[in-house]
C-alpha cells in the first residue's frame, strides 16, 4: 500500500476545496459584524465544529477580537446568559441541522445578537437564523469513507482564519499588540522582551588613555571580554579580546601604548526599547559580539549575543 500516494492525496483534497472557497458579500458583511462587535464573539458548535470553533475563539482572542467558545448543551443548561446584547456569535455546523445548537438558535435571535452561520447549507435551519451565511461546501471528505469530517473540518479553520486576518488587518493590528497579547514562551520572547529588560548594566569603561596593561586588567575584571572607552556618557570606542589579540601579534606591541589606539572606534550601538530579537538579528548579520546599549545617546548599559541566545530570543 502506498501511503506517500494516499498522503498527498489528502493533501490535494483539502488544498483544492481551499481553493474553492466562497468568499462573497456574506464573508464580508461577517467581518463587519465582527469589528462592531461592541462585546465579545461568542462561538459554538459540536462535535468536530466544537473544537474548531474553540480553536477559533482562541485566534481571535490573541489578534486583537474578545471571544470564547460555548458548547451548545451548556448554554442550554446556564451558560447562555454568559451570551449579552452587544455581543455577535459565530455558530459552527457543517449540517446545519445540528440539534443541540438548532436549540439555541432562537434564544440568540431573541436577544437580538447578530449571528454568523458557517455551514454547506444555507437553507438549514443555521442558515435561515444567520444575519450573515459563509458556505463550507466541500466536492469530498479526504476520509476514503466519506464520513469523518476531514476536508470539511480543514476549510472552517481556514476560514476562521481568514476572518481573523481580515479583522487584524482592518483593525490595524500590530507586532506590538500581538506581543502584548503573548507576553509568556518564546513568541512573547521574540515580540515583547525589549533589549533594557536583558541588557548588563555594569560594564567595564576607560578613558582613552589608559595603557594596554591597564586595559587588559580591566578587561579581565569586568568579565565581558570588552571595554568601553566613554567620554560625555558616549561610547566612543570598544576594545573587544579580538583587538586585543591583533594587537599583540604586532610587530611593535607595547603593553605601555595606549589601548585606544587599538579599539574600534564609532562602534554601532541600540535604542534601550527596541526588541531583544530584532538586536539578534543585527548582531548576527553584522557579526558583532557585544553593542552598547543607549538611552537619549548616552550608554546605559550593554548586551552581549550570548546573554539573548542564552535568555531564549530567537
Amino acid at each position: 500500500m502506498d501511503f506517500t500516494k494516499i498522503a498527498k492525496e489528502v493533501l490535494k483534497i483539502e488544498a483544492d476545496a481551499l481553493m474553492q472557497a466562497q468568499i462573497d458579500n456574506d464573508f464580508l458583511k461577517a467581518i463587519d459584524i465582527i469589528f462592531n462587535t461592541k462585546g465579545k464573539l461568542i462561538i459554538t458548535g459540536v462535535g468536530k465544529s466544537g473544537l474548531i470553533g474553540a480553536k477559533m475563539a482562541a485566534t481571535f482572542a490573541s489578534t486583537g477580537t474578545p471571544s470564547f467558545f460555548i458548547h451548545p448543551t451548556e448554554a442550554l443548561h446556564g451558560d447562555l446568559g454568559m451570551i449579552r446584547k452587544g455581543d455577535s456569535v459565530l455558530a459552527i455546523s457543517y449540517s446545519g441541522e445540528s440539534e443541540e445548537l438548532a436549540k439555541i438558535l432562537p434564544h440568540i435571535k431573541r436577544l437580538d445578537i447578530p449571528l454568523i452561520g458557517m455551514s454547506r447549507d444555507k437553507t438549514s435551519t443555521l442558515g435561515k437564523y444567520s444575519d450573515a451565511f459563509i458556505p463550507t461546501i466541500i466536492e469530498k471528505e479526504a476520509c476514503p469513507l466519506g464520513i469523518a469530517p476531514t476536508t470539511s473540518t480543514t476549510l472552517t479553520l481556514a476560514l476562521g482564519d481568514a476572518l481573523a486576518v481580515c479583522l487584524m488587518k482592518k483593525r490595524n493590528f500590530t507586532r506590538e499588540d500581538f506581543a502584548s497579547f503573548h507576553p509568556g514562551g518564546s513568541l512573547g520572547k521574540q515580540l515583547f522582551i525589549k533589549i533594557k529588560d536583558l541588557m548588563k548594566k555594569d560594564f567595564p569603561t576607560a578613558d582613552r588613555n589608559i595603557s594596554l596593561k591597564e586595559a587588559i586588567i580591566k578587561m579581565t575584571e569586568g568579565k565581558i571580554g570588552h571595554l568601553l572607552f566613554i567620554e560625555d556618557g558616549k561610547t566612543i570606542a570598544i576594545l573587544s579580546d579580538g583587538d586585543l589579540r591583533r594587537a599583540m601579534m604586532s610587530d611593535n606591541f607595547d603593553l605601555n601604548k595606549q589601548a585606544f589606539e587599538f579599539a574600534t572606534k564609532n562602534p554601532k550601538t541600540v535604542d534601550e526599547n527596541l526588541l531583544a530579537s530584532d538586536v539578534l538579528t543585527f548582531m548576527e548579520k553584522n557579526k558583532i559580539q557585544l553593542l552598547p546599549v543607549v538611552e537619549n545617546n548616552k550608554t546605559v548599559g550593554v548586551i552581549h549575543i550570548h546573554q539573548l541566545i542564552e535568555a531564549g530570543i530567537k
